[in-house]
């Protein structure tokens, strides 16, 4: 799923197949059904584990669609239990992850730094490799200082509630990752919520507090379910009118909105109008890690401020290698960027008409709506046993009765590729009833 955000399948306790209220399925490798036994199975904090059973019960299904495990490298086909796999549910949206320059300079960094930090960049952890990656990302999305961390799901958890005290707001769009979620709840400020994209909410909402408390909005870009983009522009006026902060998750964006892929800000010419530019290098850059873009000062004081930084072993030198490589590939390769979008527009195209559902997706995301749950299970199960991999995407991902299929593309996606994924999604489509 994106954002790898949490899922949970408690809505399958209440599905009428036939199969669903059957006994659990035993244990297999995946530690199916291990959670009824043990040494804590008495306890009375357990017994939320204990009568767990809804991916049980998919699982008797013969539907479960998740830690399905990949043999090969991420690149547009993979191996799964032997067989070759459309790759349509990768976030390497420039297909580097498998490319023979970042893997080489990966080696060339294991060799001279070794494997690790063996501690935080607060301490023992900064090398010379972090202070060149931050010095090129705050020149690709032009702000004055750039701070990495470990992952992106902790940029948003160590950013937010640092900034965020006593006294003080962050709003949010209901449908922010789930790491903008967890960040806003771990601050001692109020988190106030608005419904997706509507800022004649978020402006009603920022009128009802104080006009001197601190408040920082935080929205994804590109947001990873729907594939739909922030309208900028509408919400930097209303944080300037409100005296607002405002910070921008581009983990989806990055590489593929705005001027050398820079983002959303660059994509709108807004760039000095958020104060705060999240991104990640887990999709397009093809490593792992994340990091905050921001005014000198604003960095200073997360050095010093933010847990999730001083607390966490520090990024690892092939990571930074990796993200660095991608970097110059990106930069020196416009034409990746131009062939994801032509790619994007076949597939969506092609999906449309055969008659299936986008909702408003204007990226490389492209949701394929199902909006039943089991039904969307069967979907994904029946495309993988046809050779097409795609990911489902249920509550609280999106909420129940949006289920969809979230299908996103690369650069190195073929136009047969893409014609072979139509065919297949043309027969299971039809075959389950959906067109």
């Amino acid at each position: 799923m994106k954002r790898e955000d949490p899922v949970t399948l408690e809505q399958v306790e209440n599905q009428s197949e036939p199969d669903a209220s059957g006994p659990p399925a035993p244990a297999g490798p995946d530690g199916a059904a291990v959670r009824r036994r043990g040494p804590a199975a008495g306890l009375p904090l357990m017994a939320k584990v204990r009568g767990y059973t809804s991916a049980d019960r998919v699982r008797a299904l013969g539907l479960y669609p998740y830690f399905r495990t990949i043999e090969s490298a991420q690149d547009t086909e993979v191996i799964i239990d032997g067989r070759t796999v459309l790759m349509l549910g990768s976030n390497s949206y420039l297909g580097l992850t498998n490319h023979p320059r970042i893997k080489e300079v990966v080696r060339e960094a294991v060799s001279r730094y070794g494997t690790g930090c063996a501690g935080s960049r607060f301490l023992n952890g900064t090398l010379d490799i972090h202070l060149q990656l931050e010095e090129r990302l705050a020149a690709l999305v032009k702000k004055e200082a750039v701070l990495l961390y470990s992952t992106g799901f902790q940029v948003n958890l160590g950013v937010i509630s640092a900034l965020v005290g006593k006294g003080e707001y962050v709003l949010g769009d209901k449908s922010n990752h789930a790491s903008i979620v967890e960040g806003c709840q771990l601050t001692q400020g109020k988190f106030v919520r608005f419904a997706h994209k509507d800022m004649a909410a978020l402006e009603n909402r920022l009128e009802m507090l104080e006009p001197e408390a601190g408040k920082l909005i935080v929205v994804d870009g590109v947001f990873s379910m729907e594939g739909d983009i922030i309208q900028l522009p509408e919400l930097c006026r209303l944080a300037h009118n409100h005296r607002a902060v405002l910070m921008v998750d581009d983990a989806h964006a990055i590489g593929v909105l705005g001027e050398k892929g820079a983002g959303t800000a660059s994509h709108f010419g807004l760039t000095d109008q958020v104060h705060l530019i999240m991104g990640t290098f887990s999709k397009s850059l093809a490593s792992l890690g994340g990091f905050i873009a921001a005014d000198q000062a604003t960095v200073d004081y997360l050095k010093h401020n933010s847990k999730a930084l001083i607390f966490s072993a520090s990024m690892s030198p092939a990571n930074a290698a990796a993200a660095l490589a991608a970097l110059d590939i990106m930069e020196t390769e416009p034409e990746r960027i131009s062939q994801l979008w032509r790619n994007t527009e076949r597939m969506k195209q092609g999906l449309l008409s055969l008659g299936f559902d986008l909702g408003a997706s204007q990226t490389p995301i492209l949701p394929v709506y199902v909006r039943e749950l089991v039904l969307t299970f069967r979907f994904c199960k029946r495309l993988e046993q046809e050779g097409v991999f795609v990911n489902p995407v249920v509550s609280p991902g999106v909420p129940p009765g949006q289920e969809l299929i979230r299908i996103s593309l690369m650069a190195t996606h073929t136009d047969a590729q893409i014609d072979f994924a139509l065919e297949k999604l043309d027969q299971v489509g039809r075959e389950l009833g959906l067109l």
